[in-house]
């Protein structure tokens, strides 16, 4: 290793109007994912629904107020069957979107999603509805794979970490118009109180459909399918320029050099992941499987699948009412979250929201099993503590957790030897499990963590009801379920402190460097040095575009660097 001193990086191009408009709908393929997952919460409490997809209430304490319910199973099946369409869609997005480009690849799905939306709309037996869930479980999972890398591929550096984080938000307003629609067409007595906040997915589908037919190719996609003079078409849309232009020149010949880079890695295998060599590649590989499996222990989507029914089988009233303030928080929070993840780090956030959100669970458990139903100040103490414990997962481990993987061709992830930038490449978006995995394994990486994330998603969906419901059958564990959420963030926290190092500011190739030369707990000493020597691995290849050959070099010839 040697230290580099680099120049100073030009300005940020201006962003066209293209690229603002791809920002629009980005946000849209949030919403679509948060408001699929959010509605079902409110839905499965409706008076109709329960009628038609339930059965008699045999409970005589409830019969009154609900004369149907749905079983345990009924239940968990509905809820859960969601992620394992996601799942199947999740792996199929990247060949789907490698064969029928970006674009089309998302409105592929977008048709299996409405395919979903159709069948759940029009159900009135289990059957049908179920089968809808898979469908537009499909199109959610590959949805929310290619619209962000379709994103990250074609949006200039200067808006990038915008529309990913945009994208971020934006599911946690999906989730929150879902709570308000439901809300509001919960006690229309008749089919229509879940046909509507249902159907209206065709509105967010068809505009985002609608867009991506008027919105260009992505570069990068097009590249790699050697059109290079479509790419540069494309490039020159989205910048909002003549084809001809530096700008378009030098983002082309970027792209042309990471996708080389790429090429000249050659092939690994998943058995490449696991090797514990210099480079410590199976904790990282079991890093970001346990980081995604343990946002899902957190008990985070209790609260989005089954926060309706919790309340109502916690003697508060107005339950959906309640579920809307839990999503007006998570909405408010994600903003802090994403604008400190560069400031405070995300070691250190991830430490600070594993441990408030253990200690509010206990709270919320002492609480549920020691004051009666009928206590207005007990059930006052068990919302605000809730809404606590969603804040501090918000604003931590939702947007730190989760990550899904940009290419390096559009990311500035640091690939390109001799980049002319002096600052560090930063990485986005800003979530571990986009940046701790090397560059040879990382798709393979995020594959299985990804994987692991709508595993667990699955197996909480389906099994949260036999834990918490009192029904001949389950566990009838109510309020002390958030003992077991509670445990399970002590052990997040145990494995932020052993087990993720502190990334930030560091390009991909200085995490590399981090992982060779320390260790999570020292990481951040490490860090500090890494930036303020400005250490890089020796090795200053410059690639080149096939066309406008030597764009990159003469800008490094000019620039005068010095090798320290």
């Amino acid at each position: 290793m040697v230290a580099v001193s680099m120049p100073v990086a030009e300005g940020p191009r201006p962003a066209g109007k293209i690229a603002v408009a791809m920002t629009v709908f980005a946000a849209f393929g949030g919403f679509l994912y948060g408001y699929d997952t959010g509605y079902i919460s409110g839905v499965k409490e409706m008076p109709v629904f329960a009628r038609l997809m339930g059965v008699p209430n045999t409970d005589p304490a409830t019969i009154a107020t609900a004369p149907y319910v749905l079983t345990s199973a009924t239940n968990a099946l509905i809820t859960s069957i969601l992620s394992a369409g996601t799942f199947f869609g999740a792996l199929s997005a990247y060949p789907a979107g490698d064969l029928l480009g970006r674009r089309f690849g998302i409105i592929a799905f977008l048709g299996l999603f409405c395919i979903g939306v159709a069948l759940q709309t029009a159900a009135t037996t289990i059957g049908p509805f179920t089968a809808g869930r898979v469908f537009a479980g499909l199109g959610v999972g590959g949805t929310s794979c290619l619209v962000p890398l379709y994103q990250s591929e074609c949006a200039p550096k200067s808006i990038r970490g915008g529309i990913v984080s945009c994208y971020q938000w934006m599911i946690t307003i999906g989730l929150l118009i879902a709570s308000i629609v439901v809300e509001r067409t919960k006690n229309i007595n008749s089919e229509a109180s879940y046909r509507i906040p249902i159907g209206l997915q065709f509105i967010w589908a068809f505009i985002l459909g609608g867009g991506l037919l008027i919105l260009p190719e992505s570069p990068r996609w097009l590249l790699m399918r050697n059109r290079e003079e479509d790419a540069q078409r494309s490039l020159a849309r989205v910048l909002g320029t003549d084809v001809d232009s530096a700008a378009v020149n030098e983002e082309f010949a970027e792209i042309a050099a990471a996708l080389h880079h790429e090429r000249s890695l050659g092939g690994s295998s998943y058995l490449d992941c696991f090797r514990n060599g210099e480079g410590k590649n199976g904790l990282r590989t079991w890093t970001g499987i346990a980081i995604q499996a343990l946002q899902q222990l957190t008990g985070i989507n209790f609260i989005f699948y089954y926060g309706t029914a919790f309340f109502q089988n916690s003697g508060i009233e107005n339950p959906f009412t309640i579920t809307i303030a839990t999503n007006v928080v998570n909405v408010g929070m994600t903003v802090p979250g994403i604008l400190l993840v560069d400031r405070a780090g995300r070691r250190n956030m991830l430490l600070y929201g594993a441990i408030g959100m253990f200690v509010c669970q206990f709270i919320v458990a002492a609480v549920g099993i020691s004051v009666s139903q009928d206590n207005l100040a007990g059930q006052r103490v068990l919302i605000a503590f809730v809404c606590i414990y969603i804040a501090h997962f918000a604003a931590t481990w939702g947007p730190l957790a989760w990550g899904r993987f940009l290419p390096p061709a559009s990311s500035s992830s640091g690939v390109l030897k001799g980049h002319s930038d002096s600052r560090p490449l930063r990485i986005s978006p800003p979530v571990v499990t986009s940046e701790i995995y090397p560059q040879q394994i990382r798709g393979k990486c995020m594959s299985m963590s990804t994987a692991s994330n709508w595993l667990l998603n699955f197996a909480i969906g389906y099994s949260t009801p036999y834990l918490v419901d009192k029904r001949p059958g389950s566990a009838g564990l109510g309020s002390n379920v958030f003992w077991i959420w509670g445990g399970c963030c002590v052990l997040c926290t145990i494995f932020t402190f052993l087990c993720i190092p502190e990334t930030r500011g560091l390009s991909l190739e200085q995490v590399d460097i981090l992982y060779r030369n320390s260790t999570p707990v020292r990481s951040n000493a490490f860090r500090k040095r890494i930036i303020a020597e400005n250490i890089h691995d020796d090795d200053k290849e410059a690639y080149a575009a096939p066309k406008n050959t030597g764009t990159v070099e003469h800008k490094e010839e000019e620039a005068g660097m010095r090798q320290l």
